[in-house]
């Protein structure tokens, strides 16, 4: 399955913080979470593709930073955006 406009805007239903929310850290969040769910689904079968491989590494970082903030900025939004992605960490 492909990322579309209209996942786009479920994942931003679910998870804005109101309805016009689409740049707060847990949408970020949200949205790299599947994005990276499905490349990682991509190089299960293309093991070679590397330039896939470097953008999904890149994505995985930023994320990574966007948790770190929400860790500085509020513990307790981090603690419910890890349990509702299912994030280890």
């Amino acid at each position: 399955m492909t990322f579309t406009q209209t996942h786009k805007k479920k994942i931003v239903e679910e998870f804005g913080r109101h309805e016009s929310d689409t740049g707060s850290a847990e949408v970020q969040v949200a949205i790299l979470t599947e994005r990276i769910n499905q490349l990682a689904g991509h190089l299960k079968t293309h093991a070679r593709d590397f330039a896939s491989r470097r953008g999904l590494l890149k994505m995985v970082g930023k994320r990574s930073a966007l948790l770190k903030y929400l860790v500085r900025s509020d513990l307790e939004r981090y603690r419910q955006i890890k349990v509702r992605l299912g994030l280890r960490k």
